[in-house]
């Protein structure tokens, strides 16, 4: 049978549509459909060759899900698709299932229980292959492939012009959107806390909130269990701030008595009690112009707190004994470990000077939500400890390493920082094994404060945490996401299943 006259109503409906379209992508599905209803297919695929990596990316597609169409990622010579763009010559498979080199890596064929026929044509420009035209076939015994191949040579001719614009506009997408990101990347890390260590995303988020905060004279509110290093947080956002080059105090709440904490915070005239012999300055007109850190503001004394309400409404105080107003430009950051408003519902703090305190509030995340840090801090624990034991640590076992990502830190940075100091005395031949941790970390912990779980279940908790972060990091980009995690694309789609993961 002449199927000439079906063949010329294809090529002048695709290029009748092409002439009147503006919708690259609309174009090419539309191609797809029609090439469909020319001969039914099975699945089809328009793919386009991305210049800037080399990566051949599948585009559109026609009997496939979105999710199977985004696993046809090829690179020149791979498979079928890739040795079309390699050689620029089209590819005929009579049965895909006596070919090897046909990967599937869109999973589409392998469900259907019937024989199917490949075609792979190239689509060109004058000087080099673009993109390429795929179309899977139930299998016929006298079916002409090879006439339908000149088909779809002649269809990939018409639709090359297309198809090169569609390669331009995304390929310009993509500089834009990496642009973006740089720029982004360049206004996240121009802060970096130097005093703090942790990688995760739940701390890079939190340098975000440090950054935008820090260039802005706002009270804060750190909130996290005691051991997470609250300190240094206060001070990176001071010394991210304007003021930086200003004083920055610290003074304990919670490690001075009720009788001395006033004195050390507004100062005293000569004479205002027995033991002033001098005139001292306090701890707020010491920082005028800089930062003061309160740790633990939970545990000041409830008769202080109206007047340090005013220092943060007023920025002014007066000593103890004097009768002179002082004025002090001052920014508060303060933190605590305890429930603040559960102190209020017991009396033991101003409910108003908590609002006044919680204008800008930062979660300081315990070392159990941000495990994949861990290694990072056991190395810089590592290396201080031995330089001022002036000893050579060579490595720390795997075992030692297992056990510290498994457990649970209730002390969190405190704790390992002396888990590593002890360490690092205990070892004598230049390596942290587990029998220099303490025994609590060497059996599970009874008091039902150790991390729930097999040491399995937790170390597939980390590794689901990195090979997410490094997804988001390559915006959803399982290819890349494999290569930079040194894994095969298969051994990455398998843990993107097994974990459930975005991309």
């Amino acid at each position: 049978m002449d199927n000439t006259p079906r063949e010329l109503q294809l090529f002048y409906e695709i290029s009748t549509f092409l002439s009147g379209s503006i919708d690259l992508d609309v174009s090419m599905q539309t191609v797809l459909e029609q090439i469909s209803n020319y001969h039914q297919i099975i699945s089809g695929s328009i793919t386009i060759l991305n210049r800037t990596d080399d990566q051949i990316e599948t585009e559109s597609f026609y009997g496939m899900s979105l999710e199977a169409a985004r696993r046809g990622i090829y690179h020149k010579g791979e498979g079928i698709t890739g040795k079309v763009y390699d050689t620029g010559n089209p590819v005929i498979v009579d049965k895909i299932s006596l070919e090897p080199s046909f990967l599937d890596k869109t999973g589409v064929h392998r469900i259907l229980k019937t024989e199917q026929s490949f075609i792979c044509v190239p689509i060109k420009t004058d000087t080099e292959v673009i993109g390429a035209l795929s179309v899977t076939l139930k299998w016929q015994k006298n079916f002409d492939l090879q006439s339908y191949s000149r088909v779809l040579m002649i269809v990939s001719s018409i639709i090359s012009l297309t198809v090169h614009m569609r390669q331009e506009n995304m390929e310009e997408v993509e500089a834009l959107q990496k642009e973006n990101f740089k720029l982004q990347a360049q206004l996240h890390s121009g802060y970096r806390p130097q005093n703090i260590i942790g990688e995760s995303k739940i701390m890079k988020n939190l340098y975000i909130q440090m950054q935008q905060v820090a260039k802005t004279g706002t009270t804060v509110l750190l909130l996290g269990e005691s051991g997470v290093g609250k300190e240094k947080f206060a001070q990176a956002i001071h010394y991210c701030s304007g003021r930086a080059d200003k004083p920055f105090i610290t003074i304990n709440c919670a490690a001075l008595p009720e009788s001395i904490i006033e004195s050390e915070l507004f100062g005293h005239e000569k004479g205002a009690f027995t033991d002033a012999k001098t005139m001292q300055r306090g701890k707020f007109e010491l920082a005028n112009c800089g930062t003061i850190f309160l740790d633990e503001i939970g545990e000041m004394p409830l008769a202080l707190q109206g007047k340090f309400l005013r220092v943060l409404q007023e920025h002014e105080f007066e000593r103890i004994g004097g009768t002179v107003t002082i004025h002090a430009d001052i920014r508060v950051i303060a933190a605590t470990n305890r429930d603040l408003q559960e102190l209020i519902k017991q009396g033991k703090f101003r409910v108003d000077l908590f609002y006044r305190l919680n204008v800008f509030p930062l979660v300081i995340p315990p070392l159990r939500e941000r495990r994949t840090d861990i290694p990072l801090l056991i190395n810089h624990f590592v290396e201080m400890y031995a330089k001022e034991q002036n000893k050579e640590i060579k490595a720390v076992a795997q075992p030692a390493v297992n056990l510290m990502m498994a457990y649970d830190w209730p002390g969190n940075i405190r704790e390992l920082s002396n888990c590593i100091e002890r360490a690092v005395i205990l070892s004598t031949d230049g390596i942290i094994h587990s029998y220099h941790l303490p025994t609590v970390m060497q059996k599970p912990a009874e008091d039902g404060n150790s991390q729930k779980g097999t040491l399995d279940q937790i170390l597939d908790s980390v590794e689901r945490e990195v090979i997410q972060n490094e997804l988001d990091k390559n915006h959803g980009n399982m290819a890349k996401t494999a290569a930079a995690l040194g894994i095969s694309e298969r051994i990455m789609g398998l843990r993107v299943v097994k974990y459930k993961l975005r991309h």
